[in-house]
C-alpha cells in the first residue's frame, strides 16, 4: 500500500463494552490484566510471543548520532553513582506503589478519554470512579477533571479534580495544577491564587513547582494587583525560567499595568521576536499595537518574524505578515515591497495557490527578489510540465543570478524534473550544475557558495553516469562525493557502488574488497552492508587493498546506555501511576526529574508503554531518543532496548499467516514495523487501516478470497484480521514480481503501476541497481529500511538466543 502520514482512529466505538471487549480481542490491554493478575507490584514487560528475553522513519540511511565501537554487553548495566532514597522518599514512593496497584485497571478506560472524550468514553471513567474508592478513584477523578480542562467545561473539571484530591493524595499536586488551570481559563482568578499560593509548601517535589510563580502572576494581574504579581516574579529573575516565553509575559503584563509601558514594551518586543512560534509571541503582538510607540518594531524585525513563520512551514500566517508589511506606509521603498510580495507569493506557491498572473506583476529586479521570482516562474512551469519555459527561465537565471541560492533550488528542482522524466542526461546536467556552482553543504554552518542540495545532487549525477554505463565519470564523482561530503547520508551508496565499479569495470578486486569491508564495518544494518557482504563473499578470498582514507572511517561513538531503571524512584512510580490516569503527556517530564533520567529516562518511559502492550507509543519514544539506532551493532545496547525498538507483538499470529503464504514472518514484521509501528488503530490520510495499511478495498478482496463473509471496514483494526488478510495481499504482490521483496515493497509503498514502469525502464539493472534507481526518495528508503530490519530482527534474536545459552553454561 503507498505510504502515508498515519494518524489514530478518532472514532473506536459507540460502545465501552465493545471497546472493552475489543481491547481483550487486540491484546493491547495492560499485560498485568491479560495475565490475570489483580496487584502486581508493577505492570510486567510483555515478552513478544517466540522470542526470549525482555521486551523492552526513521527511514533515512544516515543517522548523526554517535555510536560507540567497544562492545556493550546486552544485559543491565548497573549504576554505582545512585543516591541512595531518604526515609521520607522511600515511603513516598511506596505510598504511589500502593495508588498504581489500585489504579491498575484504568488505563484502557483513561486513555479512551485522553484520546476521545467521547459520552461513551466519559461515562466509562466516571462509573469507575463511582464504583472505586481511594487511590483508585483518585486517578480516576483526575482523568475526569483532565478531559474536562481539555474540552474547557471548567467548573466539571474543578468539581472532579476536587473529588480527586478528597479521594486520594498520590497525585494531589496534579489534581491542584490541573485546578490552578481550570480557574485561570474560567476566569475564577480568585480561586486559581487562592490554589496557587500554597502550591510550594503542599507539594516542594511537584515537576509543577516551576510553573506556579508565572501562574500566581497571571492571577494577581487578572485581579489587578501587578505589583503583588512583580513580587511573585522578582526571586525567579536570575533563574532559567526567567527566560521562558510565558514568564516575560507575565513580567510584561504585570509592568504594563503597574504604569511601566516603557519596560513593559521591550518586554513584548523580546517576546515576540525571541519566541516567535509561540503562542505568547501573538499576546505580545496584540499587546504591542497598543503600547509600540514606547518600542516600536523596525521593519527588519518583523520581517525576521515572518521569516520565522515560514521557515516552520506556517505559511497562512508568513503570508500575512508579508502582505501586512508590504502594505504598511512605514515600508520604504518599491525594493522592499517587492521582496515581501515575492515573499508572500512564495507562501501561496506552498499552500498549491500561487497565481501566475499576480507573480508576473511584481516587478523584474536584479537582485535576490527577483533570483526567487523567477525561480517560482520556474517552478510554475514544470507543474505545467512546460520544459521550454523551464529551461528558458534557468538559463536567465544562470546568466542573471549565478551566484544566488534560488538558482540551486532551481536546479535541483530541474533535476527532479528530468529524472522523474527518465531523461537522465538532462538530470545530470542539472544536479551536475549545482554540485559545481555551490559545492559546499551548507550544514553544518552556511558559507558562500553552498547548498544543502549539494550532497545528493552531487551523488545523484554520479549515479546517473553509473547508470548511463558511463563508469569512469561516475566512479570520479563518487571518488569526489565520498571526499568532499564525509559523512553523509549518500556515503553508504557512494562506497558500495565504487566498489561495484572496481570490482565489475576496473578488474581491481582487492579495491573492490577495501570498499566492501568498509561498509560492512562502518554501516553494519544497513542494506548496502547485507549487499557488500554478498558481494565480498562472491569475490572469494581476496586481500583487500591498504586504504588510508578506509582506514580513518569508523562508527560514531554510542553513549553508554542504561535499562537499569530504579523501581523504587518516586518520580518512574509517579509515572506509572499518570500511565493508569491516561495522563501521558505528563509522563516525560516525570520521570526526567528522577536522580540520573538522563541515562535511564526515556528507557522508563519506553517500558511503561510496553507493559501496556503501546508498542507503538514504546517505539516513539526511543526513535527520538536514540536517533543512531539503525547504525548501532546490536552488542552497543542492551537488548531490552532493541526489543523495544524492533517489537514482535502479534508474532504468534504473524507466524501463522506468514506460514500459510510462503512468507518469512521477520519480512512480515519489518513490513509492519515500517508501516504502522504496530499500531493496530493506525488509520492513514488514504484510508489506509491497521497494522499493514490496507485499503479496505484491498481488504474486501482478500477477506473473499478467504472465505470471510459480511466483511466490514472496521474489521481491518483487529490485529489478526489485518494480518491474516494482509498476509495473503503480501503473497499476491510477490507473486505479481516474481517474488523479489525489494519490487514488491517498492510497489506496497509507491503503487504496482510505478514499479512496472520503472522496471521497464530498468533494462537489465540488477537488483541493488532497481532500489538505488527509485526516484522517490520516500519509496527508496522504505525499501531500504525494511530490509534493513528483517537483518535486525534476526541478529537481536540470534543475540538473546546466544545471551541465552551463556546464561546457562554459566
Amino acid at each position: 500500500m503507498k505510504r502515508r502520514k498515519v494518524r489514530t482512529l478518532s472514532r473506536l466505538s459507540q460502545s465501552w463494552l465493545l471497546y472493552l471487549l475489543a481491547l481483550w480481542i487486540m491484546g493491547v490491554a495492560p499485560a498485568f490484566l491479560a495475565s490475570g493478575q489483580s496487584n502486581p507490584a508493577k505492570p510486567k514487560p510483555r515478552h513478544p510471543a517466540g522470542s526470549s528475553g525482555s521486551t523492552k522513519h526513521s527511514t533515512s540511511s544516515h543517522s548523526n548520532g554517535h555510536r560507540k565501537t567497544a562492545a556493550h554487553t546486552a544485559t543491565r548495566s548497573k549504576h554505582s553513582k545512585r543516591k541512595p532514597l531518604s526515609p521520607k522518599a522511600l515511603a513516598k514512593s511506596h505510598s504511589l506503589q500502593r495508588a498504581f496497584v489500585a489504579s491498575s485497571q484504568l488505563r484502557p478506560m483513561a486513555q479512551e478519554l485522553t484520546a476521545m472524550r467521547s459520552p461513551a468514553a466519559y461515562a466509562g471513567v466516571t462509573a469507575y470512579a463511582q464504583s472505586h474508592i481511594g487511590e483508585a478513584s483518585s486517578a480516576a477523578y483526575l482523568a475526569l477533571g483532565h478531559a474536562y480542562l481539555e474540552d474547557h467545561k471548567f467548573p466539571e473539571a474543578v468539581a472532579s479534580l476536587k473529588k480527586s484530591s478528597t479521594a486520594g493524595q498520590s497525585l494531589s499536586d496534579y489534581a491542584d495544577y490541573l485546578s490552578a488551570q481550570a480557574y485561570l481559563q474560567g476566569g475564577k482568578w480568585p480561586e486559581a491564587e487562592l490554589v496557587l499560593s500554597g502550591f510550594t509548601a503542599r507539594h516542594p517535589d511537584s515537576i509543577f513547582v516551576k510553573s506556579i510563580p508565572v501562574l500566581e502572576a497571571n492571577a494577581l494581574i487578572e485581579e489587578g494587583d501587578p505589583q503583588t504579581a512583580l513580587a511573585r516574579l522578582k526571586p525567579h529573575f536570575g533563574e532559567p525560567i526567567a527566560n521562558h516565553a510565558d514568564f516575560q509575559l507575565a513580567q510584561a503584563k504585570a509592568e504594563m499595568m503597574a504604569g511601566q509601558p516603557d519596560s513593559a514594551a521591550k518586554l513584548f518586543r523580546r517576546v515576540f521576536l525571541s519566541y516567535p512560534l509561540s503562542n505568547e509571541a501573538q499576546v505580545a503582538k496584540t499587546q504591542l499595537a497598543i503600547v509600540g510607540a514606547a518600542a516600536p518594531l523596525s521593519p527588519e524585525e518583523r520581517r525576521n518574524h515572518a521569516d520565522a513563520l515560514y521557515k516552520a512551514g506556517r505559511f497562512n500566517e508568513a503570508g500575512e505578515e508579508y502582505r501586512s508589511l508590504a502594505a504598511d506606509p512605514a515600508e520604504a521603498g518599491s525594493q522592499a515591497r517587492n521582496a515581501l510580495l515575492v515573499a508572500a507569493a512564495h507562501c501561496d506557491w506552498k499552500l498549491k495557490r500561487l497565481n501566475k498572473q499576480e507573480l508576473e506583476r511584481i516587478p523584474d529586479t536584479q537582485d535576490e527578489t527577483g533570483a526567487r521570482r523567477m525561480y517560482l516562474l520556474m517552478e510554475l512551469a514544470r507543474d505545467k510540465d512546460d520544459g521550454d519555459a523551464q529551461r528558458n527561465i534557468v538559463e536567465q537565471m544562470r546568466s542573471r543570478f549565478a551566484e544566488s541560492p534560488w538558482l540551486a533550488e532551481a536546479l535541483y528542482s530541474s533535476g527532479n524534473m528530468y529524472l522523474l522524466r527518465k531523461d537522465y542526461a538532462h538530470a545530470i546536467e542539472y544536479y551536475g550544475d549545482l554540485a559545481r556552482r555551490f559545492p559546499k553543504s551548507c550544514e553544518p554552518e552556511r558559507t558562500a557558495n553552498c547548498s544543502n542540495y549539494s550532497p545528493s545532487s552531487h551523488w545523484r549525477a554520479a549515479w546517473l553516469n553509473y547508470r548511463l554505463k558511463q563508469y569512469s565519470e561516475a566512479a570520479r564523482l563518487m571518488d569526489e562525493q565520498i571526499a568532499y561530503y564525509p559523512g553523509g547520508k549518500e556515503i553508504p551508496g557512494a562506497l558500495y557502488w565504487r566498489a561495484r565499479v572496481y570490482e565489475q569495470q576496473e578488474r581491481r578486486p582487492a579495491m573492490a574488497a577495501a570498499y566492501y569491508q568498509t561498509v560492512i564495518r562502518v554501516y553494519q544494518h544497513y542494506y548496502y552492508a547485507a549487499e557488500a557482504k554478498q558481494r565480498l563473499m562472491a569475490l572469494g578470498t581476496v586481500s583487500p587493498e591498504y586504504v588510508a582514507m578506509l582506514t580513518s572511517m569508523r562508527p560514531e561513538m554510542i553513549p553508554e546506555l542504561s535499562d537499569d531503571v530504579p523501581e523504587d524512584d518516586p518520580h518512574v512510580v509517579k509515572a506509572r501511576l499518570l500511565a493508569n490516569a491516561g495522563l501521558n503527556e505528563y509522563i516525560a517530564a516525570e520521570i526526567q526529574a528522577g536522580d540520573g533520567s538522563e541515562e535511564w529516562g526515556a528507557f522508563a518511559e519506553a517500558e511503561i508503554y510496553t507493559s501496556y502492550g503501546e508498542t507503538f507509543r514504546a517505539m516513539r519514544v526511543l526513535k527520538r531518543a536514540i536517533p543512531f539506532y539503525s547504525s548501532a551493532p546490536i552488542t552497543a545496547m542492551p537488548l531490552t532496548y532493541w526489543r523495544i525498538l524492533f517489537p514482535q507483538p502479534y508474532w504468534s499470529q504473524i507466524k501463522t499467516s506468514a506460514a500459510a503464504n510462503g512468507l518469512d514472518p521477520y519480512m512480515v514484521a519489518s513490513l509492519i514495523r515500517q508501516e504502522s509501528e504496530f499500531n493496530p488503530m493506525a488509520i492513514s490520510n488514504k484510508s489506509a487501516y491497521g497494522l499493514m495499511q490496507l485499503l479496505p478495498s484491498v481488504g474486501k478482496t482478500m477477506a473473499k478470497a478467504e472465505g470471510m463473509k459480511h466483511f466490514d471496514a472496521n474489521q481491518l483494526l483487529d490485529p489478526n484480521v489485518n494480518i491474516q488478510l494482509g498476509c495473503r495481499y503480501l503473497r499476491q504482490t510477490m507473486d505479481k514480481f516474481g517474488g523479489r521483496p525489494e519490487l514488491v515493497f517498492a510497489a506496497y509503498n509507491a503503487g504496482d503501476a510505478r514499479v512496472v514502469d520503472w522496471r521497464s525502464a530498468a533494462g537489465d539493472q540488477s537488483i541493488d541497481e532497481f532500489v538505488e534507481s527509485i526516484p522517490f526518495t520516500e519509496t527508496r528508503d522504505y525499501v531500504q529500511a525494511i530490509l534493513r530490519n528483517e537483518d535486525i530482527y534476526r541478529s537481536i534474536d540470534q543475540a538473546a538466543a546466544q545471551t541465552a545459552l551463556q546464561t546457562k553454561a554459566n
